[in-house]
């Protein structure tokens, strides 16, 4: 695509998240000229990639969800392998409780040939003493934790080896369509010209694509995980979830890792107040903290529930938690990733490659 006459670049990337800089990354591999802008300075905590700890599992109940996650694997170990970075840790994951998406967990692995192991109370309670567990246990090796901010800083030094162009703080203040292969964006004092635009801003999807896309509903909601104190240095930590009866009175289902350095970190899913990104107040919600602390007493006993780091968050969900992956003339449209994606980033970021460079069709779980 590098016949620039009449354009500025071939692509521009609008929003230097994970997601984001991911799309950089895979346009510039296959020789795209590559502008990424992001809105914000570098390492800032206003979206949804920030961070140390984000769960990476393969353990899904759809086989694309599954697929995908098999692909990013080989995608972070190549990414890792070229920057020098440790990204990912396989620690293995554990699903508990009492319902029976367990058991449609368990048969949609087994059919992907990816199976898991159900484990009895009593050794999954000796593996990992820190956690007490609920029902029936089920275990995937294939579990660990990604550094949410090494990961992000990691993808923009590969687009930037692959010779795409970086620049923080510059803000997007508009983009304008002109048939299907010419987009202007528009930054404070300048405009550009490219054949394409990838716009993967989070929260502020609906703000800034305004009446360009017809996008579904995105919910945006500040999340009220927390990092908890360990009592024993000593204990291993699985990434785990924790689906909980309806009656226990806690607003969802729990998922939670260890953090080194910070703690352990837990949280409900999706269940935080909906705000508005630019004014949220990044203050503790006490309900939910005060409810995150009594499961981190009633659950976790290998961590101090009074003893916490409260953590502030975004997630932008759409009412089918699955994500918008598509391509409307010559915009490229990713979000409502609904608090599960970043484990996926650079598979997505292979898929926004493909939208932006070929006509293929969008996977229909994901299209507009």
């Amino acid at each position: 695509m590098r016949d620039l006459v009449g354009f500025d670049v071939d692509v521009v990337v609008v929003g230097g998240g994970a997601m984001g800089s991911a799309a950089a990354w895979q346009l510039a591999a296959r020789g795209a000229d590559v502008l990424l802008l992001e809105r914000f300075a570098h390492g800032h905590t206003r979206g949804a990639s920030h961070g140390a700890s984000r769960i990476f599992r393969v353990s899904y109940t759809e086989p694309v969800y599954i697929g995908l996650a098999h692909e990013a694997l080989a995608w972070w170990r190549e990414l890792e392998a070229g920057t020098g970075r440790e990204l990912l840790t396989l620690t293995g994951g554990v699903a508990h409780g009492r319902t029976a998406r367990l058991e449609h967990l368990a048969r949609a692995l087994d059919e992907a040939d990816n199976p898991g192991t159900w484990l009895p109370l009593a050794e999954a309670a000796e593996r990992w003493p820190g956690l007490r567990f609920d029902g029936r246990v089920f275990f995937h090796p294939v579990a660990g934790r990604l550094h949410a901010d090494h990961s992000v800083t990691a993808l923009q030094e590969a687009a930037v080896e692959l010779g795409a162009t970086v620049r923080h703080e510059t803000p997007v203040t508009g983009i304008s369509v002109h048939g299907d292969q010419h987009v202007e964006v528009r930054t404070d004092g300048t405009t550009l010209h490219a054949r394409r635009a990838v716009v993967a801003v989070g929260a502020w999807s609906s703000k800034l694509l305004g009446d360009l896309v017809r996008l579904p509903p995105l919910r945006v909601t500040q999340e009220q995980p927390a990092h908890f104190r360990p009592r024993d240095q000593g204990f291993a930590w699985p990434s785990f979830t924790h689906d909980l009866d309806t009656d226990t009175g806690y607003p969802s289902g729990v998922y939670g890792l260890a953090t080194p350095g910070e703690g352990v970190k837990a949280g409900f899913h999706g269940t935080g107040p909906v705000v508005d990104p630019d004014t949220r107040s990044y203050r503790p919600e006490p309900d939910q903290l005060l409810a995150l602390r009594r499961y981190a007493r009633d659950w976790l006993p290998g961590v101090d529930p009074d003893d916490f780091d409260p953590i502030s968050c975004t997630y932008t969900t759409t009412t089918t938690s699955n994500f918008v992956l598509d391509r409307v003339g010559p915009l490229v449209v990713a979000a409502g990733f609904s608090g599960h994606g970043f484990k996926f980033t650079p598979a997505i970021g292979r898929a926004l490659a493909d939208l932006t460079l070929t006509a293929d069709a969008p996977n229909p779980l994901f299209a507009l």
